[in-house]
This record gives C-alpha cells, sequence and structure tokens, in this order.
C-alpha cells in the first residue's frame, strides 16, 4: 500500500499540485516506508515551498537523525523550534525541543 502511495505522490510532483503539502505527504511516506534520505530531501522540498511549515521542519529532523546526521537533524530542529515560536505553534516547539535535547545530549 505504502509503495503505492509512495508512486502516486511523485507521479504529482511538479505538476500543477505540488507544493509544501504534497512534498510533506510524500515525505511523510517514505520516512513511513524507512527511506530516510528520499524522506529527508522531500522534507527539504515542502519547505522551499514553505519555510513556515513547522511539521515539516520536526521530520526533516526525525529524517536526518535516521540517516545518522545528528547535526542537521539538531539544526532542522532550531529552525523549526524558531518557526514554531513566530507561528504559535507551541506543540511543534516543544516536541522539536524535546528531540534537540535528546540529541544534545547524546553527542555530548
Amino acid at each position: 500500500m505504502n509503495a503505492a502511495l509512495i508512486a502516486s505522490l511523485q507521479a504529482q510532483c511538479n505538476g500543477p499540485r505540488d507544493g509544501a503539502l504534497l512534498r510533506f505527504s510524500l515525505g511523510n511516506a517514505l520516512l513511513e516506508q524507512g527511506d530516510h534520505a528520499a524522506a529527508a530531501e522531500a522534507f527539504r522540498q515542502a519547505l522551499s515551498f514553505d519555510p513556515q511549515y513547522s511539521a515539516a521542519w520536526k521530520l526533516l529532523g526525525k529524517a536526518c537523525l535516521a540517516v545518522g546526521d545528528a547535526a542537521a537533524a539538531a539544526n532542522a530542529w532550531r529552525q523549526g523550534i524558531e518557526v514554531a515560536q513566530k507561528r504559535g505553534d507551541k506543540q511543534a516547539e516543544k516536541e522539536m525541543t524535546v528531540f534537540l535535547r535528546r540529541v544534545d545530549t547524546d553527542r555530548s
């Protein structure tokens, strides 16, 4: 099922429906499938459409961490926290703060 969803989402990329939500959905499906590098790229593309998309920052951090790039994960969460604070997205801010604390603790 996930492969069919991914194929459907990829088919819509670069078309009239392309945008942050499509790329976020693709990244989420790829993340669930375990294709973390491709998921990270999809989240970066979502953020190129909408840099204020706090959920994309959150999952970009998760994807980066899953490929072993803790520094990129921490950077994504720092940017995501800043975006979430500006938007008043308290839940995303709290979640990314916890993730950032964990990754900073693991790197120390």
